[in-house]
């Protein structure tokens, strides 16, 4: 009898682990358009970044045009059309209610505000205790830049180094926010090399997928593409294995588990402060206005362009992981989300090490002291390769529906 126990039990391990190794990701979270800001608080306090920025609840938003949903996407705006007054222009800054620990995130995105003199557009996760539960940024980039920078952001002791695994380049090593040798807050950095990836070049080439995986082992991140979206994200079974090699990949001298914990997710964009405000008078933005501040408040139709379009964003995990728990809906304006905020209230003051990234008009360039570096329903390219015609009708779209909703609401 005990022989026969013995053997069901190795039956029903070894059973548990065949099914765990063929599951993969399965969906955890589906922020679709018709509840995407439903799963979002609104952070409406100071900036902490120091941004020239006034950030708006819901009810503001929509009123006045910020957001908008459509069938198949979401926008996310600021104010386009007013001179800006007291605390900074009008925008939206989003946190999920929902915090994760590992993961699959996979973010489909047309629009980006990137590219424009004055902005500070960022999709990031953050801890609830900063630096000490981390910060990873997704996508993330200040003024004329062309491509994407993606960092860490820890307490001592992590680091990062060239597994030769990515096609970005690192330009800084140490994740830790006051690590020797860097520029305060610079966290680990690896900056993407191709135009597309950011700001002007990526809305230009009908945006794409940034998908960020989040293991024991590492933080990677690739990015895909309008016509290079793999099938098994579109049916919405997506395997990391079959991807080839990510843009980023952090790992090395870092235990992920104990430096990355209950990530929640935030979109964000400020104006000015810390970074791109620090940094105007380096690049070419320089010449449009004698400071950032100057030139934000007084050229809203400068930012109509200053607006994310979401098109599908989904959380996956492998079997046996889930989210760590909600916020309370009440937690927009509470102690909570305050903290959330200044999590990353210091990680954003990277001006040295970023000056020469942030400003320049044609390319992203390494700072003095680094070197530079390099879902179903999602549309379907066209017979070229090109973002297929269908991507630019309802992008264009949109736009129209979001036109009419600001003129009705000035009506």
């Amino acid at each position: 009898m005990a022989f026969i126990t013995f053997l069901l039990q190795t039956f029903v391990i070894c059973a548990t682990l065949i099914n765990l190794s063929i599951a993969g990701y399965t969906l955890e979270d589906d922020y679709e358009p018709s509840n995407f800001f439903s799963k979002f608080d609104f952070f409406t306090s100071s900036d902490p970044t120091n941004g020239y920025v006034t950030y708006v609840d819901q009810g503001t938003a929509s009123s006045e045009g910020l957001i908008t949903t459509a069938s198949d996407s979401v926008y996310i705006g600021v104010d386009h059309t007013n001179v800006a007054s007291g605390s900074g222009r009008s925008s939206v800054r989003l946190t999920s209610t929902k915090s994760y620990s590992h993961g699959l995130i996979i973010a489909d995105i047309a629009h980006m505000p990137g590219g424009i003199c004055g902005t500070w557009p960022a999709f990031w996760t953050v801890g609830p205790n900063w630096p000490a539960d981390g910060e990873i940024d997704i996508i993330e980039g200040v003024n004329q830049q062309s491509q994407n920078d993606m960092t860490l952001h820890t307490s001592s002791g992590c680091s990062i180094t060239n597994n030769n695994a990515f096609t970005g380049a690192i330009t800084t090593a140490n994740c830790d926010v006051n690590a020797a040798g860097q520029s305060t807050n610079a966290g680990c950095q690896i900056a993407a090399s191709a135009p597309n990836t950011f700001g002007t070049g990526f809305n230009a080439a009908g945006g794409g997928v940034y998908a960020t995986e989040w293991t024991s082992n590492a933080i990677s991140i690739w990015f895909f593409t309008r016509g290079a979206i793999p099938s098994d994200v579109s049916s919405g079974t997506p395997d990391p294995t079959t991807w080839g090699t990510p843009v980023a990949q952090f790992q090395g001298g870092c235990n992920i588990d104990t430096y990355f914990q209950s990530q929640q997710i935030v979109f964000d964009n400020t104006f000015c402060g810390d970074w791109a405000g620090n940094v105007w008078s380096s690049g070419s933005c320089a010449s449009q206005a004698s400071t950032c501040q100057e030139f934000v408040q007084n050229n809203p139709s400068a930012f109509a362009d200053a607006f994310w379009t979401v098109n599908s964003l989904k959380v996956y995990q492998e079997s046996g992981s889930s989210a760590d728990y909600v916020v309370p809906s009440n937690a927009t304006t509470s102690s909570q989300a305050v903290a959330v905020s200044t999590a990353s209230s210091v990680h954003r003051a990277n001006a040295t090490t970023a000056s020469a990234v942030s400003s320049s008009s044609s390319s992203a360039t390494a700072s003095p002291s680094v070197s530079l570096l390099q879902a179903s329903d999602f549309p379907s390219p066209d017979a070229t390769g090109t973002p297929g015609a269908s991507v630019h009708r309802r992008h264009n779209r949109h736009l129209r529906e979001h036109k009419r909703h600001v003129r009705g609401a000035g009506s």
